[in-house]
């Protein structure tokens, strides 16, 4: 039976479907609050957008559950005199699919649609073609000129993000961009919908965590773990299928859409927490995967795990095809078995002996 009913997949539909680049959060945030106020206690919110549900707040133990909200995107950073802008990134934006993709650029009017031109293939030299690059990308407004362009509200600094909407395909694979991650906050908003419904009493406060600036250096998830000040933290995000054409297995590891969830090992990682997910998964018969990383992980995981002198913190991830682009895809089934995996990974901590090494 699916762990997803349908006020869930148009929540996710909704939510992915909103614009929410780094740095501009508030509009997807407040989607998130709106449906998970039902089931939590309070919220939480800092300076910079970060949103925390929170059940049980009286509690003195703290675990947090936690996704990153933010897109990649781009700023206009240069407008030509004949009207053409250029842009540099906002996060880890690619380069390479920008040509031809529709844009919109957010003005204190309204959105300004426009589009990622490129010369026509008629035009260019056969074996000395050029490739998309930072320098010679360049959206096309419709603007006769520079003029033009500052007349329709667009200035250097406007944000810019694609208008790709959620798509199911094959039934069981959803596709969108911005997968990455704001599957993660639809993800831990439904392990609180679950605890609601089946009247779950945790001896802990839950700290439903939906981080901002993660694509720019895990930066509200620095912020906000000061705040919380948590004893544990489950993180959620997103890793690749390196069954995709052109990745290297050897280097990236073997993980696939379909397998289940993907369990970190890292150094921010801690061995403790990470053993009773695994148990977790292995005694509930869901399906994971594992994935090794050298030095760090490349996620909020990092930020929680160095903070106040050192929180116990795991990764589980949704292994997802074309990280960056505007076709992210993941498996349904993957979506609700890491939904699974966090929640009864949940049931099992025990405040009282939490997580140290040396107890």
């Amino acid at each position: 039976m699916s762990l997803l009913d349908k006020k869930a997949i148009q929540f996710l539909e909704k939510y992915l479907n909103n614009a929410s680049p780094t740095g501009y959060e508030s509009s997807g945030q407040k989607i998130w609050m709106k449906y998970l106020e039902p089931y939590v206690d309070s919220f939480i919110t800092d300076t910079y957008g970060t949103a925390v549900g929170v059940i049980n707040p009286d509690a003195k133990f703290k675990v947090v559950i936690e996704g990153h909200s933010d897109e990649i995107s781009w700023y206009v950073n240069y407008i030509s005199d004949d009207g053409l802008i250029y842009v540099i990134r906002n996060g880890g934006s690619d380069h390479q699919i920008a040509p031809s993709k529709w844009v919109d650029i957010h003005t204190k009017k309204a959105i300004v649609k426009g589009v990622f031109g490129w010369p026509a293939i008629h035009t260019r030299k056969s074996g000395k073609e050029e490739i998309p690059k930072l320098d010679n990308i360049f959206i096309d407004v419709g603007a006769k000129d520079k003029k033009g362009v500052e007349k329709l509200g667009v200035h250097v600094g406007c944000v810019i993000t694609y208008p790709d909407q959620f798509q199911v395909l094959n039934k069981d694979k959803f596709v969108c961009r911005a997968i990455d991650n704001r599957a993660g906050g639809f993800m831990i908003a439904q392990v609180a919908r679950l605890l609601k419904k089946n009247k779950i009493t945790l001896p802990f406060g839950l700290y439903i965590t939906n981080s901002v600036q993660e694509e720019v250096g895990l930066r509200g998830a620095e912020m906000i773990t000061q705040t919380i000040k948590p004893d544990i933290a489950i993180i959620t995000d997103v890793c690749h299928d390196t069954t995709t054409p052109m990745i290297n297995k050897k280097q990236e590891g073997l993980t696939k859409i379909g397998d289940g969830p993907v369990i970190s090992y890292a150094p921010a990682v801690h061995n403790l927490l990470r053993e009773h997910i695994l148990k977790t998964a292995e005694e509930k018969k869901i399906p994971f995967q594992r994935l090794a990383s050298s030095r760090y992980t490349g996620t909020d995981t990092d930020a929680f795990a160095y903070s106040n002198g050192g929180v116990p913190s795991a990764l589980i991830s949704l292994p997802l095809r074309y990280m960056h682009t505007t076709v992210e895809m993941v498996h349904k089934e993957d979506v609700e078995n890491v939904i699974r995996l966090i929640y009864e990974s949940l049931l099992f901590i025990d405040p009282k002996k939490g997580f140290s090494y040396f107890d």
